[in-house]
């Protein structure tokens, strides 16, 4: 009779295992990777730039090389106003300086589109919406 108490007791701790494992699975362990690289640049960051300027028409978007480039863009209430924007990924790495943002601004005078300054707190702005964007999709990875 000892000897069945003896191999119950020695079951326990791999029952208690099996269960916390089985438990445990659907748990995230880890976050989710910032490096994601199935594509030539980090994946969170690609994802989120296209999203940002999806307003605008894509002219290029080359994902091993990590440019995206729009056509000029006008709002409809400033029709007299045009950006065009390029956006650069340049590690595999979510970081801040990973990526780059240029903004070329024209507008209308005389039927003619000339050159004007793009405020540097726009650029900011759209690379901070980006990887805010970025950071949540990574986030949504773990959840997901």
């Amino acid at each position: 009779m000892a000897r069945i108490h003896l191999a119950a007791a020695a079951m326990i701790p791999l029952a208690l295992a099996a269960a916390g494992c089985a438990r445990n699975r659907a748990l995230p362990n880890r976050l989710a990777p910032a490096r994601m690289t199935s594509i030539g640049v980090n994946s969170y960051l690609w994802r989120a730039a296209i999203d940002t300027v999806s307003f605008a028409p894509l002219l290029q978007a080359d994902s091993n090389g990590g440019v995206i480039v729009t056509d000029w863009y006008s709002q409809p209430s400033a029709p007299g106003e045009r950006v065009k924007l390029t956006v650069s990924i340049l590690d595999q790495d979510l970081r801040a300086d990973a990526l780059r943002v240029a903004a070329t601004r024209q507008v209308n005078q005389g039927g003619a589109w000339v050159d004007a300054p793009v405020s540097a707190a726009t650029v900011q702005k759209l690379e901070d919406i980006i990887l805010t964007r970025a950071r949540d999709l990574r986030r949504s990875a773990v959840a997901g």
